[in-house]
């Protein structure tokens, strides 16, 4: 398939899960996938900011790029910090050479194989909510293309989340961001009892929750909620 046609097929496939009762979470995580896979980054992530402005990871598409963020998060340093804190893309050719600036962050990446990282906002107008992140093996720019696409696609994340009420009313948004955190605890849980039980990845346990949540068109926060109760009463 043609990077254009990939591009076409990711914004047609997202756009139609933005209708009413969709899952957010379910959403987000569709759109690190499809980033990481169109833009041929390693990895991608999306850190959301709570009504007190703290950042929370809320999808991925690897453990290790989730413990990168939750250290940038830890740290208050990093690319992901910068552009949500600035509203502007933040961009790492080469996360060696930024040593001196970010230090903790520097050897985390390095650690996890990130050679470079390039952090997008979730931006409305005047309003930053988060930022897009995309992770790479091997050092090199952000081009103007990619980032052209990497901000398409940051902007659909953005519109999913606060959608047509969170436009019109900042309580609706707030309401919208705080479900996306509160799920993602709930899948977070249930992704490490569905681990250890099953003597699996935490990937494999996400999958195998998405799974049943579209076979049964349920949400991924009830699926998992259920994966936890039934855990308690074994």
């Amino acid at each position: 398939m043609t990077r254009e046609r990939e591009l076409v097929r990711t914004f047609v496939e997202l756009a139609d899960t933005l209708v009413a009762g969709y899952d957010i979470v379910d959403l987000l995580y569709r759109l690190v996938t499809r980033c990481a896979r169109t833009l041929n980054a390693a990895d991608a992530g999306i850190l959301l900011a709570r009504a007190d402005g703290t950042l929370e990871v809320v999808a991925s598409t690897s453990e290790r790029s989730m413990l990168i963020g939750l250290l940038q998060l830890d740290e208050s340093q990093g690319p992901c910090v910068g552009a949500y804190r600035t509203g502007h893309i933040v961009t790492v050719d080469n996360i060696a050479d930024m040593r001196s600036r970010w230090p903790a962050f520097v050897e985390a990446a390095g650690a996890q194989g990130y050679q470079t990282m390039h952090a997008i906002p979730l931006r409305l107008r005047e309003q930053t909510i988060g930022s897009l992140n995309l992770f790479g093996d091997t050092p090199g720019p952000l081009s103007a293309e990619d980032a052209l696409v990497a901000q398409g696609l940051a902007d659909i994340a953005t519109i999913g989340i606060l959608h047509e009420r969170a436009l019109r009313e900042s309580n609706s948004a707030r309401e919208q961001l705080q479900f996306a955190l509160d799920s993602r605890v709930i899948i977070e849980q249930a992704k490490g009892v569905l681990a250890q039980t099953e003597r699996i990845t935490p990937e494999q346990a996400f999958e195998i929750l998405r799974r049943i949540a579209r076979t049964s068109r349920r949400k991924l926060s009830d699926v998992a909620r259920e994966v936890i109760e039934e855990a308690g009463r074994a």
